[in-house]
């Protein structure tokens, strides 16, 4: 099994105090039962639909003035957790775009908290959640090609030791360590605030976890608790 050790930068804590997060390394199985994405996909969106998320607002709207503290627009630029749910508030479901990816946009949905999964085998060295200096490199898509581009300094963002994974804390992720059913090497990460309680955190990485064992049975999993101290 492998390890993952992702790490938070001390300066992070006077933008979220109470940030709490569950890091799930995952050794991949054979993917048995890909369909079970999209029945907990149709579930979390029956849930967010019938607005049976007491904290979601609060949480949500926490998450959009932790956004305002490092300068982002979260009216342009919003956590992925609100992004995914205004979608769903709209169209009323989400279209699936891969087994694993559907999994745990459906745990984001219906527990109101951003979920980044990532292929760790393209990580190089461990993840980091840091302030920017404005000089790392992310990689991205621009007109349908490869490219790269700089966060702002002072930005959040998830870097490894080659560059950034995720802008604006978790809002949008780079190409190269981009998760899809092929991956063996599997890390998710989910982000609380104070206005989420705890015991929801631990549901939500439970029934990720729960999601996984259904899809891919014999798959090795390890949780860790990550973030700043007591709420």
């Amino acid at each position: 099994m492998f390890s993952v050790t992702p790490s938070i930068a001390p300066d992070i804590a006077s933008l979220a105090p109470g940030f709490r997060a569950l890091s799930i390394s995952v050794e991949a199985a054979p993917l048995r039962h890909p369909e079970i994405a999209q029945e907990f996909m149709a579930n979390a969106c029956k849930a967010v639909i019938a607005e049976t998320i007491p904290w979601a607002e609060a949480h949500l709207a926490e998450w959009a003035e932790t956004f305002k503290r490092f300068g982002a627009k979260p009216k342009r630029t919003p956590c992925s957790a609100e992004a995914l749910r205004k979608r769903v508030q709209r169209d009323g479901v989400l279209p699936g775009i891969d087994p694993l990816v559907d999994l745990y946009n459906a745990i984001s949905l219906r527990y109101a908290i951003p979920v980044g999964g990532e292929n760790f085998a393209a990580y190089v060295g461990q993840p980091r959640l840091v302030i920017a200096e404005g000089r790392e490199l992310f990689d991205t898509v621009k007109e349908g090609s490869p490219a790269f581009e700089a966060p702002e300094a002072g930005e959040v963002v998830w870097r490894d030791d080659k560059g950034v994974t995720c802008r604006r804390w978790n809002w949008r992720q780079g190409v190269r360590t981009r998760l899809d059913a092929s991956a063996k090497q599997i890390w998710f990460i989910l982000e609380s605030l104070p206005s989420m309680p705890d015991e929801a955190l631990q549901q939500a990485g439970q029934e990720l976890i729960r999601g996984l064992e259904i899809m891919m049975p014999g798959a090795q999993m390890q949780i860790t608790a990550v973030g700043f101290g007591d709420r």
